[in-house]
């Protein structure tokens, strides 16, 4: 298998692409990510999972056309088949997200297996043949909610997007601690796939320097691959595209194509083992 080929096997890969803080880039790592295991031949589901909605709005879905939702999978009004879309690239698809979310936590409280309902979703969508898909990854809110957690019990693996600035420790810090509450209760399995470096800024000394501290933390836990700050992954979302689609040789577009062959290099690695 090549570097940019992806498992076909019966059920997908799931990660989930999360951090407590707002603005590190886990919408545009998620989608962009998407985007590029797509294009090496990954048919990959993005599920968003965050009210705000910015992953369905970043791949062109229209809010008119958000019919079946995450909220309506959550609450087991639909199932995950019927609420997936095609976007507009080849091979990446969508589970949409509304505003209708942001009040799935409180109903989300007094039903059984509150913790569980993706993965529940998931788990059925996988039982009834092999999936389409290699990977799913799913979109979080910047925040430590029932859908955060909903989120990660589901998934096989974290991506971590991390801001280079001066606190990414510290916020670091906390999702570890929330990793190994959900391991320790929740999802025995979860693991870290990978930090990954965003709106990094060769001009700044103070990138250099976080990423130097987050690497002497973290090891190799952190990707090699860097994301910088970069105006046109900025312009994307803006025109409903990916990066990568919008402009495939900007700097920022041509890092997440590297950050996806190290993915699946290290999907590769772990099987391996």
């Amino acid at each position: 298998m090549s570097q940019t080929e992806a498992p076909k096997a019966g059920r997908p890969r799931v990660l989930v692409v999360a951090n407590q803080k707002g603005g590190v880039g886990k919408t545009t790592t998620a989608i962009n990510l998407g985007t590029a295991l797509a294009a090496v031949g990954a048919p990959t589901l993005v599920v968003d999972i965050d009210p705000q909605g910015n992953a369905s709005t970043g791949l062109g879905i229209p809010r008119s056309e958000r019919r079946l939702t995450t909220y309506d999978v959550l609450m087991g009004q639909a199932k995950l088949a019927d609420a997936i879309m095609p976007t507009r690239i080849p091979g990446l698809s969508l589970v949409a997200s509304t505003v209708d979310l942001s009040g799935a936590e409180l109903e989300m409280i007094d039903m059984e297996r509150r913790n569980y309902r993706l993965k529940d979703a998931l788990a059925q969508y996988s039982v009834h043949g092999p999936s389409r898909f290699s990977y799913v990854l799913i979109d979080c809110p910047p925040s430590l909610t029932l859908l955060t957690v909903n989120a990660m019990v589901a998934a096989d693996a974290v991506v971590v997007p991390l801001q280079c600035e001066f606190f990414a420790l510290e916020g670091l810090s906390q999702l570890l601690k929330t990793i190994e509450l959900v391991r320790a209760n929740l999802n025995p399995a979860l693991e870290i796939q990978g930090i990954v470096l965003t709106m990094f800024d060769k001009r700044n000394k103070l990138s250099d320097q976080v990423a130097a501290d987050v690497r002497e933390n973290m090891g190799e836990k952190v990707y090699s691959t860097v994301i910088p700050r970069n105006v046109r992954i900025s312009e994307a979302p803006s025109h409903g595209l990916p990066a990568l689609v919008y402009d495939l040789r900007c700097p920022g577009s041509q890092a997440y194509i590297k950050l996806a062959g190290e993915l699946i290099q290290r999907e590769r690695m772990r099987k391996a083992a």
